[in-house]
């Protein structure tokens, strides 16, 4: 339980979100104002999961994922919100001892319960931090992948958000995002609104994969170019 207690006299107090799109910046983030804020609406978060971790073992969901993203031992990966810790623990198995998972949440409490899950499993090779809804606040240059498994339209900064993950990505690495192609309202992301967000700030996609047995697509990602200025980006529409 140390690493429990450790990680809770780290928190840092939760930015604001919002699940509508912004008529004016009074409600946003002090530190997001610099971006455009999205056309689009947020979905508010529900549930720290989509399904249970019986199901979604029962279709092998975990595994097909990280093979598709070719995850291998010793590598060092992020699991951006990662809730209760589905992918997290599998990911740590995935990696081995040879290699570090980051899991990332911007709720405190879920944090919490999760460094309570990592101390239990003796997962050793788990790492836990928080996030804020314009900043996954991940150290520079130290990742091979980075997952964001049905939480990308719960984000309510995307341009701040995946600008400032950029550069914590290191040579190849790669971005990889599952979620339900419909919209965000059903708590899903549009494909093409995916993409749109992801090239506006300097992101090529490389492939997409069907996953219905996984809630909807896969899509890998990866830096391309230079990053734009925040006061360049160009907002995309929202399907």
């Amino acid at each position: 339980m140390k690493r429990a207690a450790i990680v809770l006299l780290a928190l840092l107090p939760l930015l604001g979100g919002c699940d509508a799109p912004w008529d004016d910046g009074s409600d946003r983030a002090e530190t997001a104002r610099d971006f455009p804020p999205a056309d689009r609406p947020v979905a508010p978060t529900v549930s720290t999961k989509w399904s249970t971790e019986e199901a979604r073992d029962r279709v092998n969901e975990a595994e097909d994922v990280m093979d598709s993203a070719d995850v291998r031992p010793g590598m060092t990966v992020a699991d951006i919100g990662a809730g209760d810790g589905y992918y997290t623990v599998r990911l740590a198995q995935r990696v081995g001892a040879g290699g570090r998972v980051l899991a990332q949440d911007i709720m405190p409490e879920v944090i919490e319960r999760l460094a309570d899950r990592v101390a239990r499993e003796r997962l050793d090779n788990v790492s836990l931090k928080l996030g804020a809804v314009d900043d996954p606040r991940l150290p520079a240059a130290s990742f091979d992948r980075v997952f964001m498994v049905h939480m990308y339209h719960e984000i309510g900064e995307p341009y701040a958000f995946l600008w400032r993950l950029r550069p914590a990505l290191r040579k190849g690495g790669q971005v990889l995002v599952v979620d339900g192609d419909r919209p965000i309202a059903q708590h899903g992301t549009p494909f093409r609104l995916l993409v749109c967000e992801f090239e506006a700030v300097g992101y090529k996609l490389v492939s997409y994969d069907d996953k219905q047995h996984a809630g909807g697509y896969l899509a890998r990602f990866v830096p391309e170019g230079k990053r734009p200025e925040p006061d360049a980006i160009k907002v995309c529409d929202n399907p």
